[in-house]
């Protein structure tokens, strides 16, 4: 298991190249005890964003992913959340994560802020190995795919699973409508 091949991907399965996991992405699959559902790709960094993969992979934008960290307050006290999207959507942040987080106003953590606390690295993050209790919001057409590309915690690779793996992390809760249709980036 963990061998996938996609459009010009075909992967390792990570539990033989651990060196492309950020650690805390590697923690939780050998904590999941999943490591060997997934299959992991090395790429140039310099391609990691969605559109730049799927472009240079000849890519089925449905069959990747992306996720975003989002937050908000209420009464003083930051909220924060993972959204999983098919890169064919956005997160509907303004409706569905206000609601979900209970906040007036969410939105995309700074560049800067999310990497600090997921501490994995810009176009890489990956809903597996966030922080403890942050709850990881997921678009059901993600974990409906049969697999999906996403990032592994680092610029270098990326990680193709199962959509329902994704949905099954801790604190993942499955949301219809989560992601709105916007044009291909």
């Amino acid at each position: 298991m963990g061998v996938f091949t996609l459009g010009g991907l075909t992967t390792a399965p990570a539990s033989s190249r651990t060196d492309l996991l950020a650690p805390s992405t590697l923690a939780m699959l050998e904590g999941l005890g999943r490591l060997d559902e997934v299959g992991v790709v090395e790429i140039d960094p310099g391609i990691s964003d969605t559109a730049a993969t799927r472009d240079e992979f000849g890519l089925d934008p449905d069959d990747l992913a992306n996720c975003v960290v989002v937050a908000g307050k209420r009464e003083g006290v930051e909220r924060i959340a993972a959204c999983v999207v098919l890169s064919t959507t956005r997160a509907d942040v303004n409706n569905t994560v206000k609601r979900l987080l209970d906040v007036r106003k969410a939105s995309f953590l700074p560049m800067d802020r999310a990497v600090e606390l997921t501490g994995m690295e810009y176009g890489g993050i990956t809903p597996i190995g966030l922080p403890h209790g942050w709850p990881v919001l997921v678009d059901r057409r993600v974990a409906e795919r049969d697999v999906v590309i996403i990032g592994s915690g680092v610029r270098r690779s990326k990680i193709l699973l199962p959509g329902r793996l994704i949905a099954e992390l801790p604190g993942a809760q499955l949301i219809d409508g989560l992601g709105l249709d916007a044009t291909p980036r």
